[in-house]
């Protein structure tokens, strides 16, 4: 009898994949899904047989370990939703996967979650390493109990993690530099915002930030750069303050770039009349930067598919534990512009 595996590699997708056709779910396109079929046709693949092989399975849990999200950033709402939805997939192949948080603010709380995680003796590991000291303490921790890990969002290249799932940030950083060039006048004079706590603990938002700078280092193009820095965001009223003196002080900047998801709150302090002649630049499809390029007060945005993140994540470390399927060492979200006039097509799921 032929397994999943075996259909999966003679339709060259995942097993996870096949799982999708066979019981009718989204999530795989239409040339795909045809191909899959056709093959579990010819071997007169039964719906029974999943059954019947899945129930005499190994059991695996898998635990993932993410930052929380507020109303200050939205952006991990759409990772962590990611992994619920294939949470409900791989359970299926007898596969539990239990999700825990953290204060991306605070690193102690990053060592806490883990503790509590590591005590239920978990499989496999899915880490956002935001903070690299702790990272350190948590890798040896996993790799001293040869627990498989991967990252997720926020690559740290000097630990051997199965894969990374992710945007590569420099390239993405030099994206944004490329359209801000040729939005501008020649001779383009901008702003780059640094929020601290971001840059201290982000490998992501300061890759970002090189490989933007890096663009008109490297094309040797002339420009007049500007920097402003916020300790963080949450005072609305001193952030507008700072920001409006700002531009008021230097009205030749005609573009913002905000290396992180949080643009639309920098979009949403500056005066409304200022704003119209301005070209902002950030990243994310959150539901507020989203508003904010609907209500045209966002030029750009560069979108990660940060739900595929989370749901990739899932299968991909599910495939290895089952099949051993070693993925590749880096495994790149797609850097995608997104605009006011596309912004309906632009689907996270």
């Amino acid at each position: 009898m032929i397994t999943i595996k075996e259909i999966a590699d003679l339709a060259k997708v995942s097993p996870g994949t096949v799982d999708r056709v066979v019981h009718n779910r989204s999530g795989v396109s239409a040339k795909t899904a045809e191909r899959v079929r056709k093959i579990l046709k010819a071997h007169n693949f039964k719906i029974n047989n999943v059954a019947s092989k899945l129930a005499n399975r190994k059991k695996y849990t898998i635990a993932s370990l993410m930052p929380e999200f507020d109303a200050q950033n939205l952006f991990w709402k759409s990772p962590f939703e990611g992994v619920t939805r294939a949470k409900e997939e791989v359970a299926n192949f007898g596969v539990t996967v239990q999700s825990y948080t953290f204060n991306q603010m605070e690193p102690e709380t990053y060592l806490e979650s883990f503790e509590v995680l590591f005590a239920e003796k978990p499989d496999a590991v899915l880490l956002v390493p935001t903070f690299k000291e702790e990272t350190k303490v948590v890798v040896a921790k996993l790799e001293a109990f040869q627990i498989p890990y991967l990252f997720v969002n926020n690559d740290a290249e000097e630990f051997d993690a199965l894969t990374f799932i992710g945007q590569n940030s420099y390239k993405s950083g030099t994206l944004v530099g490329k359209l801000l060039h040729v939005s501008l006048p020649t001779k383009p004079e901008f702003v780059t915002i640094h929020i601290r706590q971001n840059i201290t603990n982000y490998t992501a938002i300061s890759n970002r930030i090189k490989g933007f700078e890096g663009f008109f280092e490297t094309h040797k193009i002339a420009a007049i750069k500007h920097k402003l820095h916020f300790e963080n965001l949450k005072n609305l009223e001193e952030v507008s303050l700072k920001l409006n003196t700002f531009l008021k002080g230097n009205p030749n900047v005609k573009g913002i770039y905000v290396p992180s998801s949080q643009l639309s709150i920098i979009a949403n302090c500056i005066d409304t009349e200022r704003l119209q002649n301005l070209t902002l630049i950030g990243h994310d499809t959150t539901e507020d930067n989203i508003k904010c390029l609907q209500e045209n007060k966002i030029t750009f945005l560069i979108s990660q598919k940060s739900f595929n993140q989370g749901f990739d994540a899932v299968h991909v470390m599910t495939d290895y534990l089952f099949h051993k399927i070693e993925p590749k060492k880096k495994i790149y979200s797609p850097l995608e512009i997104i605009t006011f006039e596309n912004f309906d097509f632009e689907k996270e799921k």
